[in-house]
C-alpha cells in the first residue's frame, strides 16, 4: 500500500521508463542554535495594521516549534495576544524594552530597534 501511495505522488510527470521508481525527497531538519548564538532585533511595526502598534521580533533561526514556544512564552510575559509565523514573533502593544529585557534574560543576543 505505501507504494501505491499517490497523494504523496501528485504533480510528477509520469515515466514510461519501467525501472523507475519515484523517491520522496526528504528535506533536511533545521536545527536551532543555542540562545547566545541568535541575534534577535525587537522593533516596533505600524504598516497594515489600522494604526495598532505591534511588537516584532524578527532574526529567529531555527525550527517553527521552538519559535512558537519563545513567542508563547514572550506573549504570557506581556499578557497580551499575538503571533508567530514567517520567522517573526508579534506582540501586540509597544513591549519593545520588556521584550528585550526577558529576551536578554533567557540568554538571547537581542537589541532594541526603532
Amino acid at each position: 500500500m505505501a507504494e501505491n501511495d499517490w497523494k504523496k505522488r501528485l504533480g510528477v510527470v509520469y515515466s514510461t521508463n519501467p525501472d523507475f521508481e519515484y523517491e520522496e525527497s526528504v528535506g533536511e531538519e533545521e536545527i536551532t542554535p543555542a540562545p547566545s548564538q541568535q541575534r534577535l532585533t525587537v522593533s516596533i511595526d505600524r504598516r497594515n495594521r489600522g494604526g495598532k502598534q505591534v511588537t516584532l521580533v524578527s532574526g529567529f533561526i531555527g525550527k517553527e516549534e521552538d519559535l512558537a514556544s519563545l513567542g508563547r512564552i514572550l506573549k504570557v510575559k506581556c499578557g497580551v495576544g499575538g503571533s508567530t509565523k514567517n520567522g517573526e514573533i508579534t506582540v501586540q502593544g509597544d513591549f519593545r524594552d520588556k521584550v528585550t529585557a526577558l529576551l536578554k534574560e533567557m540568554g538571547y543576543n537581542a537589541k532594541r530597534g526603532n
